[in-house]
């Protein structure tokens, strides 16, 4: 089992500086507790997210650590130019010596999806199309490409990858089904459902990767994740995840109330002590939360398993309080 960091880098005061500086201090202290990443969600015209460029912020990542692994999760590659990104992964590779995790995905999002002007249903064959120019760019060589979106003729590539032939690729997933391409292309893999759906697709992805005929312990990494507070008492940790829950639920759903829509494969309730019970945050001592991570580990079959340590309006040291106390007493068990 290891253990990573996801981040949705949401806003909630208004010294956006601050907010940034803050998030970095907290970086620091992931590198030094030896989480193995750091994964940045990247989303737009939303308080959810405050890193709609993350290569931007994940680059400050490079220069504020040292072991720390970091990545998007994901870059929304439709809304790119491939070029432009393929040439901006081969930066942040270079820049922190073969530290990045490239997550790709074509943006959950309709609604940030249109505000780019692209269709939402047309998205995902410029998804397709885009990484696969991408990859092939990343091989190095002249990139010739010719595709329904996408065309390039004789470009010569002066920039590559530092990790050969390319950082690792991550996806994020709901469906088993989709179990079927990652395990093809040994892609690592990240859900936001319960145990009984997180059980499901690593079923799912074993079985796929054992059918390709490769050994268990050679699986890329399935990971799930879960909003994590941890305190002294009991107490405390729920006063805390409470209202920060209220302040972070509030930012992911403030654009799809807007526009009258539910979330695509996901649902987050209004009341923290529902997502408690639904076995999506685990709050309390750390024992407490110890247990449960144990727990959940076993039951869902995930062997990467992502703590959201910071959301909505917690301070520095609420979550720097969540991070040393898992670090002193959950990391070494």
């Amino acid at each position: 089992m290891e253990f990573g960091i996801f981040d949705h880098l949401d806003w909630s005061r208004e010294d956006l500086a601050a907010h940034y500086e803050d998030r970095l201090r907290l970086i620091e202290a992931y590198d030094r507790a030896g989480f193995y990443a750091y994964h940045l969600a990247e989303h737009h015209a939303t308080p959810l997210g405050t890193a709609p460029s993350p290569g931007i912020f994940l680059s400050a990542v490079a220069q504020r650590t040292t072991h720390l692994r970091f990545g998007p999760l994901v870059y929304c590659v439709p809304l790119y130019p491939p070029i432009r990104l393929l040439e901006e992964i081969c930066m942040l590779d270079q820049m922190s010596h073969g530290r990045l995790e490239l997550g790709v995905g074509r943006g959950i999002s309709p609604i940030e999806v249109a505000y780019f002007g692209l269709d939402h249903e047309v998205a995902p064959a410029m998804y397709q199309e885009a990484l696969d120019l991408i990859l092939a760019g990343l091989r190095g060589g002249e990139l010739n490409f010719d595709g329904e979106h996408y065309q390039v003729k004789e470009m010569p590539l002066t920039l590559s990858p530092h990790q050969k032939p390319h950082p690792p690729l991550w996806y994020g997933l709901s469906r088993p089904d989709s179990t079927v391409w990652a395990a093809q292309n040994a892609v690592n893999i990240i859900t936001n459902r319960d145990e009984a759906g997180s059980r499901q697709i690593t079923d799912r992805y074993r079985a796929e990767w054992r059918a390709l005929g490769h050994a268990e312990g050679t699986l890329p990494r399935m990971g799930m994740s879960r909003h994590i507070v941890i305190a002294d008492t009991e107490a405390e940790a729920l006063s805390i995840a409470r209202r920060a829950y209220k302040v972070w639920r509030h930012s992911f759903y403030v654009l799809w109330d807007r526009h009258d829509m539910k979330p695509i494969n996901v649902h987050f309730p209004d009341d923290l002590d529902a997502l408690i019970a639904m076995g999506q945050a685990i709050i309390g001592t750390a024992d407490q939360v110890g247990e449960e991570v144990r727990r959940q580990a076993a039951a869902s079959g995930v062997n990467y398993f992502l703590c959201r340590f910071a959301f909505g309006d917690m301070s520095h040291d609420e979550a720097i309080q969540s991070v040393d106390l898992f670090t002193k007493h959950i990391l070494p068990a």
